[in-house]
């Protein structure tokens, strides 16, 4: 890999809040509820102290947006250049034990995803970018290796989402009549990193995500050669009021529809 001191020390920080997460993990832990009622845990929080105490470190003039520390939600960044972190994406997928989360680390320029950094502690796999034709693939300790988003092929469409849309009515109706030749289910942010990685081609989500659940795996996924929009059909943006998104369609190579 060529030097890139912002995606090297990204990593290191995403390596170390998912070491902090794995050690909770490995141990019976207490599930309390936040204000907006999403579980939180002190894999959460450990994690966040490590991966805001190292980006703050090595570079302290880059503000640091996370999601167990966030401002009030009027809040949009007051910086062209940002960081946007969720020390622990699937906190459901943690408690279930299923292994399914992630560690993410977004960098955000002029409102745009150019940096992310999205890794999986408990499965072994790490994806990484900065900047077009740059994403990377590391598994089980490997040596990161280069991805890229895949065309459907001619039999119809790999989709992944959530296991709790499994049985969405709107996915449902959205797919009626669509030719998807297979639906996966896998949890928290890593569905971006398997578009990234041509092994799906589609990922729908209808409902409110926040900047910091879709900025690390937006940035690899595009820079691997895939596409994020909005429900309105323009590129999902950030540093918006709230830091709220709509919803998103995240798409491989080629968006078939």
């Amino acid at each position: 890999m060529a030097a890139d001191p912002l995606l090297d020390v990204a990593l290191r920080a995403a390596l170390a809040g998912g070491q902090a997460a794995m050690r909770v993990y490995a141990d019976p832990f207490e599930v309390t509820q936040k204000d907006d009622k999403t579980p939180v845990t002190e894999a959460d929080l450990a994690s966040e102290r490590v991966i805001v105490g190292m980006l703050t470190k090595a570079f302290p003039d880059i503000p640091v947006v996370s999601e167990e520390t966030v401002p009030d939600a009027g809040f949009a960044s007051p910086a062209a250049r940002f960081w946007v972190v969720d020390p622990l994406d699937g906190t459901k997928e943690f408690v279930a034990r299923n292994g399914e989360f992630a560690v993410l680390i977004g960098l955000v320029e002029n409102g745009r995803p150019v940096l992310g950094v999205v890794h999986g502690p408990a499965i072994g796999v790490t994806y990484a970018a900065h900047g077009p034709g740059t994403a990377m693939r590391r598994r089980n300790g490997g040596d990161f290796e280069p991805i890229r988003a895949r065309t459907p092929g001619p039999k119809g469409i790999v989709v992944i989402h959530s296991r709790s849309h499994e049985n969405s009515r709107r996915l449902a109706e959205y797919f009626q009549d669509k030719p998807i030749l297979e639906r996966q289910v896998c949890g928290s942010a890593l569905k971006f990193g398997v578009l990234a990685a041509g092994d799906a081609d589609f990922y729908p989500r209808f409902g409110t995500t926040m900047e910091w659940d879709t900025c690390a795996g937006q940035a690899v996924l595009e820079a691997a050669g895939g596409h994020v929009f909005g429900l309105d059909g323009k590129p999902l943006a950030y540093g918006k009021p709230g830091l709220k998104n709509d919803g998103f369609l995240a798409w491989g190579a080629k968006p078939a529809w």
